[in-house]
């Protein structure tokens, strides 16, 4: 079966918000399960579960349904794929689930290539040498040209015996949608997307959140040699009440700066760079005098504005700033910013 249910102790850490003395804190998962990310070309984007040596095919983090339905529907199609289109939001889990295909695919046994649609058109594009399973990215983001060496790609494969070559193709936007937009081309999305995985956001999905953070938290423990790292009072909630616009790779960057800010093991929900629901920035007209607007004023008040959302905290500040910390104290310290 697809999905192996998790002893009922798991459950119970992933979702029972009051552990034995600390109110409100997720309990970290004791088990023998190692987990394992992925790194792409902008950083940690997606996790996934790997099952312990000798037990089945690998396991992808979430227990929400519409996980679970994805799962399913992939488990049914993986041993017959050729070509398929996933769609969805960067850092949804595309890649996460695009693996889980390759690990139930006849195909398991050779190696899984993550190219660059674009790089992989001028460079390998080869019908007759492709083999093994190959996930293209951005496929969305092709032009013309590419598209055109794409779906030569595409008719050179429906002529080779299935289960020697399996395509995937990544995609933010619907190709569907380009194709009626006048985007892509008609015939190329709808050889891609005969067989499409819609991955659904992470905030249409928020009963991953949990077992998504206690993953991460384990996983930068690991790599920074910390002890277990709890979630303190109102820190879990605030996690599964924002949108995620940057979804799992956005949860991975505000886990690890609040691991590396946390105290005695704890991450309070004011160690979360996340914003206050209900605070909205003041509109810069209203707070600046007409009569000093000028760039380097309006810089300063926005630094103030971000430190104030940040309750003083500067590390914090300068992290969302981009800028150092030594930068901002310039500015705080009201040094011309700006080169005369």
């Amino acid at each position: 079966m697809f999905f192996s249910v998790p002893p009922i102790r798991h459950l119970l850490a992933w979702f029972n918000i009051l552990g034995p003395g600390r109110r409100g804190a997720l309990r970290p998962l004791r088990s023998t399960t190692q987990y394992q990310s992925y790194p792409s070309i902008s950083g940690l984007t997606l996790v996934e579960l790997e099952s312990p040596p000798g037990a089945p095919a690998t396991q992808v983090v979430g227990v929400s349904n519409a996980w679970r339905k994805l799962l399913m529907q992939a488990e049914m199609a993986a041993p017959h794929l050729q070509v398929a289109a996933l769609e969805g939001e960067s850092g949804c889990g595309k890649q996460t689930l695009a693996r889980y295909l390759f690990s139930r695919s006849p195909l398991a046994g050779t190696s899984f290539q993550r190219r660059d649609a674009r790089e992989w058109l001028v460079t390998d594009a080869d019908p007759a040498t492709l083999a093994g399973f190959t996930y293209l990215d951005r496929v969305d983001l092709l032009a013309p040209p590419g598209q055109g060496l794409l779906l030569s790609v595409l008719k050179a494969l429906q002529d080779r015996p299935q289960g020697r070559a399996v395509l995937l193709a990544s995609s933010h936007a619907s190709l569907r949608q380009m194709a009626g937009q006048g985007l892509l081309m008609p015939d190329l999305a709808f050889r891609l997307s005969a067989v499409r995985f819609a991955v659904p956001p992470l905030r249409q999905r928020r009963e991953d959140v949990a077992p998504l953070a206690q993953c991460l938290l384990d996983r930068f423990c690991s790599r920074y040699q910390q002890r277990p790292v709890v979630l303190g009072p109102g820190a879990l909630a605030r996690l599964i009440q924002h949108a995620w616009p940057g979804n799992i790779r956005e949860l991975a960057s505000v886990l690890e700066t609040a691991l590396l800010e946390a105290a005695n093991g704890v991450i309070r929900a004011s160690d979360l760079a996340l914003p206050i629901a209900g605070i909205a920035e003041p509109d810069v007209h209203s707070v600046l005098p007409a009569e000093n607007l000028s760039l380097d004023a309006v810089i300063r008040h926005h630094v103030r504005c971000v430190l104030d959302l940040n309750h003083g905290n500067k590390l914090r500040s300068a992290r969302q700033l981009g800028i150092s910390r030594s930068t901002l104290y310039r500015i705080l310290g009201n040094e011309r910013i700006l080169a005369p």
